[in-house]
């Protein structure tokens, strides 16, 4: 891993000085944080459709929360960011669950960024744009949303993200993900509340993209 310094994103809304102060801190030790408070209509707009088994009515959405890492999801991210820096991560988002209650949502989406998607481009060379191009690279940028307004679900879906780690080597070599496109360039990451588990639900190309259902890439 690259030490020079990488710069994250923390995007929120309805978030308190002292939630984002902590979080800040704790990703502060590894990244540059670029901070943007925004409203609840700007940041529903860009969020994708409500993953199934959830969407929450919008009256019952809070607090929102996009964390944007420069980072491809893999095992060595989490050595390098540190498994306790992950841990208390994980355990402030939860807490901002906890402080809202029951019947009230927080909509948290977490970002993993594989930058070579942007800089796989030498002198010379023009810029990626074909899904067939040879330079591909091997990771896609994944992300996971949950916007559950019920504790056990949310801090469920929390707990579980780092576990997507062993099994996105596997989705990405499915049949059916080869089938759909030759490497993806990002991979989003859906929680399913009555199997309690991330599937993939949805993935993007350089040319387009595709729904998944939670058993097409099981066995």
């Amino acid at each position: 891993m690259d030490d020079k310094p990488l710069q994250t994103n923390l995007r929120y809304y309805g978030i308190s000085p002292w939630e984002i102060e902590v979080l800040y801190g704790l990703l502060s030790d590894k990244f540059t944080v670029v901070q943007e408070e925004t409203g609840y209509g700007e940041i529903i707009h860009d969020m994708p459709a409500a993953p199934q088994g959830q969407g929450e009515d919008d009256q019952n959405l809070v607090s929102a929360l996009i964390i944007t890492i420069p980072v491809q999801f893999s095992e060595e991210f989490f050595q390098w960011f540190g498994f306790k820096r992950w841990e208390k991560v994980k355990s402030i988002i939860k807490e901002m669950k906890r402080r809202r209650g029951n019947r009230k949502a927080i909509l948290v989406v977490i970002i993993f960024e594989n930058e070579e998607w942007y800089n796989k481009t030498s002198d010379g060379e023009g810029p990626i744009i074909y899904s067939n191009d040879e330079r591909l690279p091997d990771y896609p940028h994944v992300k996971f949303a949950i916007d559950s307004s019920e504790n056990h679900i949310f801090n469920s879906a929390i707990e579980k993200i780092d576990v997507m780690v062993e099994l996105l080597p596997y989705h990405l070599n499915h049949s059916k993900m080869k089938e759909f496109c030759k490497k993806p360039m990002e991979v989003r990451y859906e929680y399913d509340i009555h199997s309690s588990k991330w599937y993939v639900g949805y993935v993007l190309t350089l040319t387009g993209g595709g729904t998944f259902n939670i058993d097409d890439l099981h066995g």
